[in-house]
């Protein structure tokens, strides 16, 4: 493995475990590729450092847990936004 990529998956780790961002987020924040991230973190990093790479995957571990009430979340708010957007163009109406 390349030093650049060992040097990326530690920084990767690190900043994950720092933030306790998702994988999109920390892919937009760091401007890599969310495939990229993932399998960084995923697969990468456990060979670079054990350690670093168990605590990351804890923190996979809940993201991925917790991804369905996230999903749920934004589809309420997305249907309350259409509903605003219907009422407040009832009353322009």
């Amino acid at each position: 493995m390349h030093e650049q990529i060992r040097r990326r998956c530690i920084r990767l780790g690190e900043l994950l475990l720092k933030t306790e961002m998702t994988v999109r987020a920390l892919a937009k924040a760091t401007g890599y590729s969310k495939s990229t991230v993932h399998k960084d973190l995923t697969e990468r990093l456990s060979n670079v450092d054990a350690s670093l790479a168990e605590e990351v995957a804890k923190i996979l571990a809940y993201h991925k847990s917790v991804r369905h009430l996230r999903g749920g979340e934004a589809t309420r708010v997305k249907w309350l936004n259409e509903a605003q957007k219907q009422k407040d163009q009832k009353l322009d109406a």
